[in-house]
């Protein structure tokens, strides 16, 4: 079984406003509300293709019982661990001007409820998938993700992890399978600026060298590279489209590799799904369908002939 975590859900309230001024009463010409948060994306679009999956976190309040009624609509399944002391993060995001969003604090999440999750993912077994996605709540460890992989060490549990800087470099002596960064993520860790494919293989390289078995970055218009654990290097121009979401996107090419790994056990095509589930997700206004994702697929197929 696959299984997600997203230590901090939250419902995303989506928005446009014609003409939006500040100090002023603005109203929306839409609205879209839907469930959030790295890990979550990625259990909704392995679910849309077609893989079942369980999104593990902590929810709390009206706000938490709505994402989990609303990723329940998606299909998914859920094992969420709720929680008293606040509520679920509520974001709001302004279509109108592109990147402008004000994201909510979320729970604070007691050692007790922490420990209660720990116990949850030390119930894995040999051949499940562990994803794990996003940030720390400040209530947290920042430990955290570093703490998850050495408990899992030694049972067989295949790890995904999609994090910035710390959080990520504390994972690697536990040699995750996978890891995505993307270009600015990867830079920021050795302190340089990468902004093409070919720069960006010899820091991927090194991040393999301190335990990462494969390493995804995305590039976002760019495209993606790959430094696979058998040698191999993968580079590939972004699929092209009109952008109408980037949200997600990057989540939605980890789910892509992942379910191309599961069906072939062949890295480039894995790697070539991934880019295609990325690019599907970005080309939607919602998270990218199967239906989507294979008439993406099918045209990176054809460039690749």
């Amino acid at each position: 079984m696959i299984y997600t975590v997203t230590f901090n859900p939250s419902l995303d309230y989506i928005v446009s406003v014609d003409d939006f001024k500040l100090g002023m009463t603005n109203r929306t010409v839409s609205e879209q509300m839907l469930p959030g948060g790295k890990g979550i994306n990625v259990s909704i679009v392995l679910k849309n293709l077609g893989f079942e999956n369980v999104a593990l976190g902590f929810m709390a309040g009206f706000v938490g019982e709505e994402i989990r009624r609303r990723m329940e609509e998606t299909g998914c399944r859920t094992d969420f661990i709720s929680v008293e002391n606040g509520v679920s993060r509520i974001n709001v995001k302004l279509k109108s001007i592109d990147g402008t969003e004000i994201n909510g604090q979320g729970p604070v999440i007691s050692p007790e409820k922490v420990e209660e999750l720990l116990c949850k993912i030390d119930n894995l077994k040999e051949g499940d998938i562990l994803v794990l996605a996003g940030s720390i709540p400040a209530s947290m460890p920042s430990t955290m993700y570093h703490d998850i992989l050495e408990r899992i060490q030694g049972k067989g549990v295949i790890s995904v992890v999609d994090a910035t800087k710390d959080l990520l470099l504390r994972v690697l002596p536990y040699h995750p399978f996978f890891i995505k960064p993307n270009n600015h993520e990867l830079g920021e860790i050795f302190g340089v600026t990468l902004t093409e494919r070919e720069e960006v293989v010899p820091y991927a390289k090194k991040l393999q060298e301190m335990g990462a078995r494969n390493v995804l970055v995305s590039m976002a218009g760019k495209g993606a590279v790959m430094v696979a654990e058998d040698g191999s290097v993968y580079t590939r121009p972004a699929p092209k489209g009109n952008l109408v979401n980037a949200v997600g996107a990057g989540d939605s090419m980890v789910a892509g590799f992942l379910a191309g790994w599961l069906e072939s056990k062949d890295y480039e095509q894995a790697f070539k799904m991934g880019i295609s589930t990325g690019s599907a997700s970005a080309f939607s206004e919602f998270l990218a369908t199967k239906e989507e994702v294979l008439k993406v697929l099918a045209d990176v197929e054809k460039q690749s002939r």
